[in-house]
């Protein structure tokens, strides 16, 4: 195709599976013996879900570093008409049995909340710290809002730079606890706006499964998504690498297929929705609507 010879490309092997053999050039540069197999290959998202045992339609995955990231897999080729998402062939995917990992991308997550730790809150002050100050604002900040897309261009709001935006600062009321559960429900907010893309897109989202790490060590952060989403959070006991390991443990034998790799994953806490999630709701309408008009002044800018 494209008139690049076949000669040039790899054969298409699973993702889960041999995929070649280490080499010498690659022995000497990892001290690893050469002909050792190499049983897995994935990109980061796609293998952190599989160290979430999220393989089949209706199963999503979650992080919230730098970036955050929602991670749904589905059974049809869909696609959003805005292409405010990604899609992949998930790990498990077969030609006659799609597995398809749509992926939402958030840039501006913890990077603004370690901007606030290291900006505003000062040397050693620990995020456990901050929890525990935000914790005892109201829902809602007291009327603080931030908009936290500050990294770059971000995809779901049609590649705009809105920047980071404070809205309603009262310097008579609003001390640096405010700041703090602003900045979480800032990028929490951001998560369940882009959601939204994912339900236009038919994806059911009751259960997330998210690692022991980054935001999601938040109770404030995690409440605050389960009770606008109606969705069920599990943090799980494990890491990527972890997952990838397994994976490359199938490929060798060591399991009988992805699932009993990774099913028995121990679920550390799980959150459920606020029965009455109107204090939520009611803060996350204000903030919406003070993306929607940043998005128009954009535009205009």
């Amino acid at each position: 195709y494209y008139g690049i010879s076949p000669e040039l490309l790899p054969e298409v092997v699973p993702a889960i599976g041999i995929q070649g053999l280490i080499n010498e050039q690659a022995a000497q540069s990892t001290g690893l013996p050469s002909g050792i197999p190499v049983g897995y290959r994935a990109g980061d998202q796609p293998n952190n879900a599989l160290a979430l045992n999220v393989l089949e339609p209706g199963e999503i995955a979650a992080t919230g570093g730098t970036s955050g990231v929602v991670y749904a897999v589905v059974d049809q080729y869909v696609y959003d008409n805005e292409s405010r998402v990604n899609g992949f062939a998930h790990v498990n995917h077969q030609p006659d049995q799609p597995r398809v990992g749509i992926l939402l991308c958030i840039n501006g997550a913890g990077i603004l909340y370690r901007w606030v730790r290291n900006e505003i809150a000062g040397p050693g002050t620990s995020y456990q710290d901050m929890e525990a100050l935000a914790a005892q604002i109201p829902v809602g900040s007291d009327g603080l809002r931030i908009l936290p897309f500050g990294n770059g261009a971000e995809r779901m709001l049609g590649n705009t730079q809105t920047g980071v935006q404070w809205i309603n600062l009262q310097l008579n009321r609003h001390r640096r606890p405010h700041v703090y559960r602003a900045a979480l429900e800032g990028i929490a907010f951001a998560f369940v706006y882009g959601m939204q893309v994912l339900k236009q897109m038919g994806v059911d989202l009751q259960v997330i499964r998210v690692g022991n790490d980054n935001l999601f060590q938040s109770d404030l952060f995690c409440t605050t998504i389960s009770s606008l989403t109606g969705s069920t959070i599990e943090i799980l006991d494990t890491t990527g690498a972890v997952g990838a390991a397994k994976a490359a443990g199938v490929a060798g034998g060591f399991f009988a297929s992805v699932r009993d790799a990774v099913q028995s994953t121990k679920v550390l806490k799980t959150y459920l929705p606020d029965p009455d999630p109107s204090r939520y709701v009611r803060a996350y309408e204000i903030w919406e609507n003070d993306l929607l008009n940043r998005k128009k002044e954009t535009v205009l800018l």
